[in-house]
């Protein structure tokens, strides 16, 4: 067993994650991938669509699950700030982590009580997993630039993606098995095995979680001149303050604009393809073996964009993946097979985690150290207003029209828009004004 650990530390080190913190901390992307592959993207939609909301008519559940997704993600994007500067206040950034993946995981495990037609009951429990993740991304992410220095954030951060594509890939693979042949695992059908895999899900979630819980310590806390010593009140005021200083940091907060829009694009198409997928024919069995292949074919794209990052500079390394995005939601448009689903699986799986994981390190680079959780809060609010608007759109859309092509135009517009704001970024300016220069 130590040996077979020693390896995998080697084996990490390897790929840029040199240090145990660092790979503690990567660790809790392996945990969380396995919440988008299996409940936000593969398995949870065609679920909720053809058992949760059975007797309603696709166009009307694809809207419902639009609606669930829109108000989750906006209680979050609303949320994140005041959580964020409580956390930097009180040192509290680990504990409200522990919390939000508590609440996500018991969540998770929890559909698998859901009964078909139960779309209420199915509808809260996304809800509430969907806080818990997303608000767990919050604090993880923090936690960035105190385990790498600055010239290692690229690294880090891709690498930290790549470990999820893995860890979220695999459990796929696992659950894909028990969906595709239940009685092979002892299930009696096809519904069980997908509940047992919304269970494993929050096992996987809570086990890989533990690392970052052992390894990584938690940042020392800067108390401000003039703060109130009742947390809440002061992370409240901190929050107003972080609004009234942030035009001292405008680089970082043209790239947060940038990234409420582009990470629109991308959100949405994670989370809507499946439902989208379904609406125009594809299986679901199919829709999960596409997932699979972007979960594996993502694996060495997110290292060649930490690479691509460093070479051409982080901000050329996120225009190329922001086009690549703009084409494969062109080519979506036409969609109609299933080849074509592949075909644009394969598109978004070279740039999904680049995109991510670059916005993700660069953000850090723009922002104080002392108020990482802070400014990280206003990261998660482009994340997860992106998460928002997107849906929102789909949701409106088959409302008005009946069918899902019309919002793609709209998802085109989010990454035109997004890569004009971010060619206004002033990267080395953005860094230098985070170290006081």
């Amino acid at each position: 067993m130590y040996a077979s650990g020693r390896m995998i530390a080697r084996l990490m080190a390897r790929v840029g994650l040199v240090t145990p913190e660092q790979r503690a901390w990567a660790w809790y992307d392996w945990a969380n991938s396995a919440f988008f592959t299996t409940v936000v993207t593969a398995v949870f939609p065609g679920f909720y669509a053809s058992y949760a909301a059975a007797g309603l008519a696709p166009a009307e559940a694809t809207a419902r699950f639009g609606l669930v997704t829109t108000i989750s993600m906006a209680t979050v994007a609303i949320a994140a700030p005041v959580l964020g500067a409580f956390a930097d206040y009180t040192g509290a950034k680990k504990r409200l982590l522990a919390l939000c993946i508590a609440v996500g995981a018991t969540a998770c495990a929890s559909m698998a009580f859901i009964g078909e037609g139960d779309i209420g009951m199915a509808s809260l429990l996304f809800f509430i997993a969907n806080l818990g993740v997303s608000g767990s991304i919050v604090f993880y992410d923090s936690l960035l630039p105190h385990v790498a220095k600055a010239e290692e954030t690229d690294r880090v951060s891709a690498a930290g993606y790549a470990m999820g594509y893995i860890g979220g890939g695999l459990l796929l693979l696992i659950n894909l098995a028990w969906i595709l042949q239940p009685a092979m695992f002892g299930f009696s059908g096809t519904v069980p095995a997908i509940k047992a895999s919304f269970v494993s899900v929050a096992v996987w979630w809570a086990v890989f979680s533990l690392p970052i819980f052992r390894r990584v310590p938690e940042p020392a806390t800067i108390t401000h001149a003039g703060e109130s010593s009742i947390a809440i009140v002061a992370a409240f005021a901190r929050l107003a303050t972080t609004f009234h200083e942030v035009r001292k940091y405008r680089n970082a907060f043209l790239l947060f604009i940038a990234m409420l829009l582009y990470q629109d694009g991308i959100q949405t198409i994670i989370r809507m393809a499946a439902v989208y997928g379904a609406e125009v024919g594809v299986e679901q069995t199919s829709q999960i073996a596409a997932f699979v292949m972007v979960q594996f074919l993502g694996i060495p794209f997110s290292f060649l964009f930490g690479a691509l990052g460093v070479r051409i500079g982080t901000k050329r390394a996120i225009f190329i993946a922001i086009s690549v995005y703009a084409l494969a939601t062109v080519l979506a448009y036409f969609m109609t097979t299933v080849t074509h689903f592949f075909i644009l699986a394969a598109m978004i799986a070279t740039v999904q985690g680049g995109a991510q994981a670059l916005s993700r390190a660069l953000f850090s680079r723009m922002v104080p150290a002392d108020r990482t959780s802070e400014f990280f809060g206003f990261f998660a609010v482009s994340e997860r207003f992106a998460t928002v608007l997107g849906p929102l759109v789909f949701t409106l859309s088959v409302t008005l029209t009946g069918s899902s092509h019309a919002a793609i135009i709209a998802i085109l517009g989010f990454f035109v828009a997004g890569g004009w704001v971010l060619s206004r970024v002033d990267e080395e300016e953005g860094i230098r004004a985070a170290r006081g220069l």
